[in-house]
């Protein structure tokens, strides 16, 4: 039972993290790459608020998987 919160735990750290990553890449984008074709995917600014909405929810997400399993012990 140890290892599974073990590994639960591990997992909701780094949804957390890659979400703040997520988030400040985003308004990265949306700052640097307005009216800029971004690979041939779309303009910048465009991904840079899909990557903040995105990043904002595997931040809030982590935080919670995080609260639950502090809580369930």
């Amino acid at each position: 039972m140890k290892d599974k919160e073990l590994v639960c735990s591990v997992i909701a750290i780094i949804v957390y993290i890659l979400g703040g990553i997520m988030t400040f890449i985003g308004v990265g984008l949306i700052m640097l790459m307005k009216n800029q074709d971004l690979w041939g995917l779309g303009e910048g600014h465009t991904i840079g608020y899909l990557l903040v909405c995105i990043g904002l929810v595997l931040t809030i997400l982590g935080v919670l998987v995080m609260r639950i399993l502090r809580n369930r012990s």
